[in-house]
């Protein structure tokens, strides 16, 4: 049976129990300050049920790097940033309109759907929105007390501040950025490309691994290995969500297929097929190209042009050459030397991550 290098440790386990004991303490609090409260923590605790943990792996395993032991303290501060990435799922999703995430109804699905349900007064949908715009703030601000309260000491916290930062400042500018291009209709793939390097690539793996070794106390040559394989290894991964958001199983990605294409994603596969694709592709895809009715004979349509256009393959290729150069990184010696099994299992997480058996 294959097993995810995401489980080495048991820290799928661990990171779990971290946050079911976590949101569980933040009850009593809520409770004091109302029992209508409840809905807000069932949504949160339902959003960070599932997951792959990549975020809280690579902080873990990048400590571990730089020649760490285990410990439940660097496991607490991991798993703030699952807390972080909620937040930042909660948002996307009011972004994108999304009806789902990991095959369950988005936060502000499910917030309109408590509004429906009890007959309030107002627009069921702006309450949604509202609702989940302050459930994901809420995650960052509990990424926070995560993080400063995973008992790491105050000189190991001081070290990691300015990375921790550096990676919410970065997430928060990919996000718009990402925004901005639907809005502007896209129109250049080295524009794709630097939204996925903030909004996805330093912030799934080059920051995370950074975080924990900068707990970790960790050399100066130790994060640029981190970045010379975090950097192409998370373009790779999102290049592949990519390809999953339009090629991709809904029982596997949570989400209806083809969901990409009706939200009008200007992902480098589509900004690529615009630019390798027939005018008449083209021009197809340009036009049904973020309609929210696009049905299965509009998806299949597109996803033809996507394919005979080359796009796909094109992408493909650039998925394959960034997990290479990611393990090539990994071939680092002295100071910027990564410590076993840390190195063993990155190199796993390289290739699940970008196949996505994780």
């Amino acid at each position: 049976m294959h097993r995810s290098p995401l489980d080495a440790e048991d820290l799928r386990v661990r990171v779990q129990k971290t946050l079911d004991e976590f949101l569980a303490a933040q009850v009593p609090q809520l409770d004091l300050i109302s029992d209508d409260l409840g809905p807000m923590i069932d949504s949160i605790g339902g959003l960070l049920s599932g997951g792959k943990r990549l975020r809280a792996a690579f902080c873990f395993w990048g400590w571990r790097g730089a020649g760490c032991a285990d410990g439940e303290d660097i496991v607490r501060a991991a798993t703030s940033l699952e807390l972080l990435q909620a937040c930042a799922l909660i948002h996307d999703d009011v972004m994108d309109g999304s009806d789902t995430r990991r095959g369950q109804p988005a936060v502000h699905r499910r917030f309109a759907g408590l509004h429906r349900g009890n007959s309030w007064l107002g627009d069921p949908e702006s309450f949604g929105t509202g609702a989940a715009i302050l459930a994901g703030d809420l995650c960052l601000v509990w990424a926070d007390e995560l993080l400063y309260g995973s008992g790491m000491s105050t000189d190991e916290l001081r070290l990691a501040k300015p990375v921790y930062d550096s990676m919410r400042t970065e997430l928060m500018s990919g996000q718009y950025l990402d925004l901005l291009e639907q809005s502007r209709g896209g129109g250049s793939i080295e524009r794709a490309r630097k939204v996925i390097r903030f909004k996805s690539a330093k912030y799934t793996v080059e920051r995370p691994l950074h975080l924990g070794a900068a707990l970790a106390g960790a050399p100066a040559a130790l994060l640029e290995t981190y970045s010379a394989y975090g950097l192409p290894l998370g373009e790779a991964f999102q290049l592949r969500d990519d390809v999953l958001g339009v090629f991709g199983d809904p029982a596997e990605t949570g989400k209806p297929a083809g969901d990409d294409l009706r939200e009008g994603k200007r992902t480098v596969l589509v900004e690529t097929t615009l630019q390798l694709a027939a005018p008449i592709d083209a021009a197809l895809l340009r036009r049904q190209l973020g309609d929210p009715h696009l049905d299965e004979a509009g998806i299949n349509a597109l996803r033809e042009v996507i394919g005979s256009s080359g796009a796909l393959g094109h992408v493909e290729q650039l998925i394959v050459t960034g997990t290479e150069a990611a393990l090539c990184a990994l071939e680092a010696t002295g100071e910027g030397a990564v410590a076993e099994p840390a190195r063993t299992i990155l190199a796993e997480l390289a290739v699940a991550a970008t196949a996505r058996r994780v």
